[in-house]
Order: C-alpha cells, then structure tokens, then sequence
C-alpha cells in the first residue's frame, strides 16, 4: 500500500453545508479509501493540490458502517465510509477548488 496512486486515496471531496463552515478555517473534508492511513492521506492532498502550494498541518478520520437496509424480504447494507478532516497549516495556501464554494 506504500506506493499507491494519491487519487485512489481520495475519492472525492465532500461538499455538505457542514463541511463549508470549515473551509474558512482551512478544514477541508474528503472521502477516502477504507484502507487509507493517515500518513497516505496527508501526501496524498499535497501531492494532488501540488500546485496550490498546499500543506497539511493534521488528518482527522472517521469511519462510518453502513446502514442496514430492506427491500420486502431482503435485507442489505449501505457501503461503509472513510472521511478525513484535513487541516491545512497556517501559511499554506487554500485549495482552489474550494475557495468559490466558502463565500
């Protein structure tokens, strides 16, 4: 798992109203990959956001297990979910995709 590819780590962004009041303190959050440590998600968002010159200070995960659904007799589970909150350091610059969504 050492050298994996940095967008398999980050799935995607995670754009909910909670997750825009953190933007303006330079918290941003992701959907990872389950397996994703802390360490790999941290070189990840820099080597992705390599442009933006952004550096993270620390990652914050949370893993979430799927809800037990039903359909008539039939019973499944929702897929389980990673989230990282990464703050980024004081004198990093803010990730550009996200500076239009915060106003």
């Amino acid at each position: 798992m050492a050298n994996r590819d940095p967008h398999d780590v980050i799935i995607r962004p995670v754009l909910t109203e909670k997750a825009y009041e953190g933007i303006s303190d330079r918290r941003y959050v992701f959907e990872v990959a389950i397996d994703a440590t802390k360490v790999e998600i941290k070189k990840a968002v820099e080597t992705v956001f390599a442009d933006d010159g952004v550096k993270v200070e620390s990652v914050n995960t949370v893993r979430t297990i799927g809800k037990i659904k039903r359909q008539g007799l039939h019973s499944g589970r929702r897929a389980e979910v990673k989230k990282a909150y990464v703050i980024l350091k004081k004198d990093s610059k803010p990730i550009k995709f996200f500076e239009s969504m915060a106003e």
